[in-house]
């Protein structure tokens, strides 16, 4: 488990037939700086905030009329 902690895999055999791996899962990171983040969303495609919104507040009603309050 050590080694795996540390980036190593491992193929699982049971009679010398490969059955599985075991292998470090991979953690995203929960921060990305201003810079990564810049260079990520350079090619992102432009959204229109008036019909986001108007998108937004048609869910809103949707939900909201399936759960009728009185």
């Amino acid at each position: 488990m050590d080694a795996v902690e540390h980036g190593q895999s491992f193929t699982v055999t049971r009679d010398g037939r490969e059955i599985g791996e075991l292998v470090p899962l991979h953690r995203r990171r929960r921060f990305v700086n201003r810079e990564e983040f810049g260079a990520a969303s350079q090619f992102a495609a432009t959204v229109d905030l008036t019909a986001f919104r108007a998108d937004q507040d048609a869910t809103y009603q949707q939900v909201a009329g399936d759960h009728d309050v009185r």
